[in-house]
């Protein structure tokens, strides 16, 4: 079977578009209608007029393309593909803590990378790519939770001066890049500029040359006068980079013990599961209304902000 091609008949079939994030397998990359970062692919979701969603990411980035599109069939290859970072703040966790600290009448900030439950307690979604717009928007007679990513909140607050508590979560794959691992990279690649994304720690943005979002990579690798790059961030986003910058050096950023950094639930998707849930129309999101439209209204508000 040539999964290509059994795969772009079943899209036409089924009236359906493929969304996959930049950590994807190149595989699914080559073969999707739009790759990109958390806020192109939110973007790609509301803009769709197809009849089904196939989104090649994980859990929670089905779950905000359904929020924004009730009406349309949302379909993920594998259903476990899940998030480190959104399991460490619970709906149920953040729910408490605001009934403990209501005293404070928080704006939350809720990093995309959240489940439904947690966008609905929020007041505004960010992604690593708007996040400094999104806080900036924000009054500043306002106490500011951000959640759950404490590494890109730290670094929102170093680049907007806001004040804001921070939930302590974190990227199981951004964490693992360490400040002697960046510093082995550059004596490695003396010629390479670091580009790191703020998900990784403090000591690791201070060693790169640049912070930012997978899509600013791009645009930052495309028009710097480097030739050679040291990306420190999920070795998936080298593909897209090779493909759309093909007369550059991209080279993986090592973590502290092995050459690059993987997510494996990004990669628990493939070629396979992606033609089985388009032939079955199966792992499907499906969200209680209540919640889905609850969940709306700050997702809304990002992309309205986002403009």
């Amino acid at each position: 079977m040539n999964l290509f091609f059994e795969i772009q008949q079943l899209k036409k079939e089924r009236n359906a578009i493929i969304l996959a994030h930049n950590y994807q397998i190149a595989e699914i990359q080559e073969i999707a209608d739009y790759v990109g970062d958390s806020l192109g692919l939110s973007i790609e979701a509301a803009r769709t007029k197809t009849d089904v969603i196939a989104f090649c990411g994980v859990h929670f980035m089905g779950e905000t393309a359904k929020i924004i599109n009730p009406s349309k069939k949302v379909v993920i290859p594998d259903l476990h593909a899940g998030c480190s970072l959104a399991d460490s703040c619970s709906a149920k966790d953040l729910e408490a803590y605001l009934q403990r600290h209501c005293q404070k009448n928080y704006y939350v900030v809720s990093y995309i990378n959240c489940s439904a439950g947690v966008k609905a307690l929020s007041d505004v979604i960010c992604t690593s790519g708007n996040a400094v717009k999104i806080v900036s928007r924000i009054p500043k007679d306002r106490h500011i939770l951000f959640v759950p990513d404490q590494n890109l909140g730290a670094w929102v607050i170093e680049q907007t001066g806001r004040t804001m508590e921070l939930w302590k979560g974190n990227c199981h794959v951004h964490v693992e890049f360490t400040r002697d691992s960046i510093e082995r990279a550059r004596k490695e690649h003396p010629e390479a500029k670091v580009v790191a994304h703020p998900e990784c720690s403090y000591a690791v943005r201070l060693l790169a040359d640049e912070v930012c979002s997978t899509e600013k990579m791009i645009a930052y690798c495309q028009n710097s006068p480097s030739h050679a790059f040291v990306i420190v961030t999920e070795e998936g986003m080298l593909h897209r980079l090779r493909r759309e910058i093909p007369g550059k050096i991209f080279i993986p950023g090592p973590t502290g013990h092995c050459a690059c950094a993987e997510c494996h639930f990004m990669k628990m998707n493939t070629l396979e599961k992606l033609y089985r849930c388009l032939h079955a129309l199966t792992p499907e999101i499906l969200l209680p209304e209540e919640l889905r439209a609850a969940a709306e209204i700050p997702l809304r508000r990002m992309l309205e902000w986002s403009k």
